[in-house]
């Protein structure tokens, strides 16, 4: 089996040697499978999955719980500043909003499964923040403008 990473596989490697690698995604917890033409994807033990998703839920819950009594949600917005350094250069009122929108979107990807949601909240955060770092950026973006300027890209 040739691999590039210690646990990681090839997807050639998977097809060939299926046994193997099922054994090895339960002996470490799970092995990424590499593909050349798709995304890659995880092998893992759906014991250990639904772990996760437990643990994912019970956070979100403690999360949410926090966010209703003002002890737990100074605590929270004094956590963010470590998990989120950036956020220095946003206004006290916006990182109140993105630490809200975090929570819920955490609170949407254990209890729904929407997956995607908290990384387009914490992008689109970092974005106002990058902007909002530049004072010339910024005070370009504060000027009025007209009109639909197209799709917006996130460099991440």
């Amino acid at each position: 089996m040739s691999m590039s990473h210690p646990d990681s596989v090839t997807f050639s490697d998977l097809s060939r040697n299926p046994r193997a690698v099922a054994e090895r995604a339960v002996r470490t917890g799970r092995v990424r499978v590499t593909h050349r033409d798709a995304a890659d994807f995880y092998l893992t033990a759906a014991a250990r999955e639904e772990q996760r998703d437990a643990n994912l839920s019970t956070s979100s819950r403690m999360f949410l719980a926090l966010m209703k009594h003002d002890d737990g949600a100074r605590s929270l917005l004094l956590a963010m500043a470590d998990v989120f350094p950036w956020i220095r250069h946003l206004a006290d009122d916006e990182v109140r909003a993105f630490t809200v929108e975090l929570v819920e979107a955490l609170s949407d990807a254990a209890e729904l499964d929407v997956d995607t949601e908290a990384e387009g909240v914490i992008e689109g955060w970092r974005a106002t923040a990058r902007v909002k770092a530049d004072p010339e950026e910024y005070r370009h973006a504060l000027l009025a403008t007209e009109g639909d300027y197209g799709r917006v890209e996130v460099d991440t």
